[in-house]
């Protein structure tokens, strides 16, 4: 398993506008392609304005292939276009991870 992390910083004041647009026009669209939404968080302390979503895929070859499918998606390129007319966002980055031999999820842990 690899999991992508994201992280979004939004123009000071725009959080909220971002992850509105998200949920109406985005989040169906990537749970349906994407798969395994791990997490999806903003940021309360250290550096604000910050979105952060994490996604669990099988392989990087399962990513490109989930993330090729979605970026084909009408709805997604809406999506895309929207938030560039919005100008919410100043930064994207994403890391790709994975857990170490010795981790297990909270839900496994029990």
């Amino acid at each position: 398993m690899i999991v992508d992390l994201r992280i979004y910083t939004c123009q000071p004041n725009r959080m909220a506008e971002f992850v509105k647009l998200y949920e109406t026009m985005a989040w169906e669209i990537q749970k349906k392609y994407l798969g395994r939404c791990l997490g999806w968080y903003t940021t309360v302390e250290g550096p604000l304005n910050r979105v952060v979503h994490l996604w669990a895929y099988d392989s990087q070859a399962d990513r490109e292939q989930r993330r090729a499918a979605m970026a084909a998606d009408p709805g997604f390129q809406a999506y895309l276009a929207k938030a560039g007319e919005l100008g919410v966002l100043q930064e994207m980055q994403n890391r790709i991870v994975a857990p170490t031999a010795f981790f297990k999820a909270y839900s496994e842990s029990k």
